[in-house]
């Protein structure tokens, strides 16, 4: 939870910096900038998700060997990514362009910010893999020491390079990249202490196992497509609020940040589950995963309603600490009621997510995923554009209740254990 907590920080220390520059289309600039990273890097959490389900049941197994080899499979795999992605950068802001609906000022300052954060990609993505073998793995202070020194490290240099230095975007940009490479060198420092011995030759057990790459190919591209389409889901929020103008769309990224630091809280419980889950599945110990899921039941859920409580009282003195724009302010506390609501309605998706990780439940987090975009969320926003930014933000709660209560359905429908 501490480790998830120091990335909205970082997302909230981002916009404190942008929301007192002397225009609002700074605020803008970082809100369609984070949008098109979020395709990219969101869209690969599977190197990240698909990760840690497999080694936590690799590791209730006491299979060492495998351990190790999903780590290099996936090591591989994030580093033929991230190659991928510097290769195609300027096709993939090019065509980002042709979808986003703004400002030429706004899209100015997105195109500086992208061009420059964009060479971050090898280590994200390599952070991905080692945050999820060390959660896997239930070494969960290395993927703190890896995250937290990615982030105070950016707080620091955005302090450096963008207030002291006035760089700008680009400071802010530059500031993520230098972060995100110290966070991958921490880990990867840590990593040989957190893997388990093993002698056994490597030419026994071979590497590159067609029917183990093969598994693990399906689940990676299972949450592919569930990522891709909560993106897309975000994205349409992030893309439509740009067409409501500058103080809208600044006012929403102000309000985003608050509900992903309410959601990377709440993941924190549900990586905690998806180690204990796929643990208790490796071992076949079912006490043990009755007691882990009442004990991420009832934390998730009085988390949920502290920041229920804590943007129902302090939210206008949060809006305020971030910006000095006045209309933007203003804007932020007509829609804060929505903020207040999300956090006990959308607990249960963060929760069951980390379950179905831990069970390596792809298919069904896809699906349900594909349900809650195609047949939820879009359907709402249509039905309720005349209500203009309300009916975006009714739209984005009826997401995460149709996530919820279709989950909940196949939980309590599909047996963990087979039988």
């Amino acid at each position: 939870m501490i480790a998830n907590l120091s990335t909205p920080l970082l997302g909230l220390v981002d916009s404190a910096i942008m929301g007192h520059q002397e225009s609002p289309d700074y605020l803008g600039a970082v809100a369609l900038g984070g949008m098109i990273f979020n395709f990219i890097f969101w869209g690969l959490g599977f190197l990240r998700m698909g990760t840690t389900g497999v080694v936590a049941q690799a590791q209730g197994q006491q299979d060492t060997f495998e351990i190790k080899a999903i780590l290099l499979r996936t090591l591989l795999l994030a580093v033929f990514l991230a190659s991928l992605i510097l290769l195609s950068h300027p096709f993939i802001i090019g065509l980002s362009f042709t979808f986003i609906d703004s400002s030429t000022a706004i899209k100015t300052l997105t195109e500086t910010y992208f061009n420059i954060r964009i060479w971050c990609s090898p280590a994200t993505l390599i952070n991905y893999v080692l945050i999820g073998v060390f959660i896997g793995l239930q070494s969960t202070q290395k993927s703190l020491a890896i995250v937290v020194s990615t982030n105070l490290t950016n707080i620091v240099l955005d302090i450096v390079f963008v207030i002291i230095l006035n760089q700008g975007i680009a400071g802010l940009a530059f500031a993520t990249v230098l972060s995100e490479y110290t966070g991958m060198i921490t880990g990867l420092l840590l990593l040989p202490t957190a893997l388990p011995k093993n002698n056994t030759p490597w030419f026994k057990n071979p590497i590159f196992s067609f029917e183990k790459i093969k598994y693990q190919l399906v689940i990676n591209n299972n949450i592919f497509i569930r990522t891709l389409c909560l993106i897309a889901t975000f994205s349409f929020f992030i893309s439509q609020s740009a067409q409501y103008g500058p103080i809208i769309l600044a006012a929403n990224t102000l309000l985003m940040n608050f509900q992903a630091l309410m959601a990377f809280v709440l993941d924190g419980f549900a990586h905690a589950t998806e180690a204990l889950v796929g643990k208790s599945l490796g071992q076949q110990n079912k006490a043990q995963l009755k007691q882990v899921l009442n004990t991420a039941t009832l934390w998730s859920f009085t988390m949920a309603v502290f920041f229920s409580l804590l943007y129902l009282t302090f939210g206008n003195q949060l809006i305020n600490a971030l910006t000095d724009l006045t209309p933007v302010r203003t804007a932020s506390y007509h829609y804060l009621p929505w903020l207040v609501i999300t956090p006990v309605i959308s607990v249960w998706c963060y929760l069951l997510d980390g379950i179905f990780i831990g069970a390596t439940w792809s298919h069904h987090m896809r699906n349900t995923m594909v349900f809650s975009t195609l047949f939820c969320f879009l359907p709402t926003w249509y039905l309720s554009q005349s209500f203009y930014n309300h009916g975006l933000w009714f739209s984005l709660v009826i997401f995460m209740l149709a996530r919820g209560l279709s989950m909940g359905w196949i939980f309590k429908r599909t047996p963990l254990f087979k039988v």
